[in-house]
């Protein structure tokens, strides 16, 4: 436990599940987006977010998150119309997501290039997150730590192409948590990996170069 588990995060707005949270769910789907121009965003909300978004302000600290602000950023408040003046189309819509923590997001984002994705999580109180899914995929992290996502095809030998990457050229690294999800075997699949400390800026690329690895990106410790 740290000391913002005690008093809460820096913030901006009246919640720190309904804003905080809901920012640094925002600010998973930027990394995501990879610094790519975003053309539209629709963003499923459900439980109490779907009924108090609009008064905790919910909406716009999604917003500002996938755009790149941090939950202290005086932005979130002119989220919806800086969105609006970037040109990007935003919907929110309400759905009792089954099974889905209280305070839900899914985020799915359409880009100028043609890409899209979808990734979904939630608040779970003191402006604390776990992401849950991205791409239709299982995952478990929640920002404390840095978090390496890599998407490849399910290959043997790939993963341990990716550990014995960090092994052998970065051995500094500790792994703290390994998640693999994947479609269907063979099919697309998601490497989950936590780690200790920051890693070097070569190590994203160089696990890029791997067969059958179509990205990796990394979410810094939000």
């Amino acid at each position: 436990m740290n000391v913002f588990d005690i008093i809460g995060p820096v913030m901006i707005g009246p919640s720190s599940s309904h804003t905080a949270g809901a920012v640094r769910l925002g600010r998973v789907a930027n990394k995501l987006i990879d610094g790519r121009k975003l053309k539209k965003v629709e963003i499923t909300l459900s439980g109490s977010f779907a009924q108090t978004y609009k008064g905790h302000g919910t909406d716009r600290a999604l917003l500002a998150g996938i755009m790149g602000y941090h939950s202290y950023s005086p932005e979130i408040r002119d989220a919806l119309h800086i969105a609006s003046e970037r040109g990007i189309v935003y919907e929110f819509i309400k759905e009792d997501i089954k099974g889905a923590h209280a305070n839900t997001a899914r985020i799915h984002y359409f880009l100028e290039d043609g890409g899209e994705g979808v990734m979904q999580g939630a608040s779970v109180g003191g402006g604390n997150i776990l992401v849950n899914m991205i791409d239709g995929m299982s995952v478990e992290f929640n920002g404390e730590n840095n978090t390496i996502l890599v998407m490849h095809r399910d290959k043997p030998g790939v993963i341990a192409a990716v550990t014995q990457l960090m092994h052998w050229e970065y051995a500094d690294l500790n792994i703290s948590n390994f998640h693999l999800s994947r479609r269907n075997k063979g099919g697309d699949a998601i490497m989950t990996i936590e780690i200790d400390g920051q890693p070097p800026e070569n190590l994203i690329p160089a696990i890029r170069n791997i067969q059958h690895v179509s990205n990796a990106i990394l979410i810094r410790r939000i």
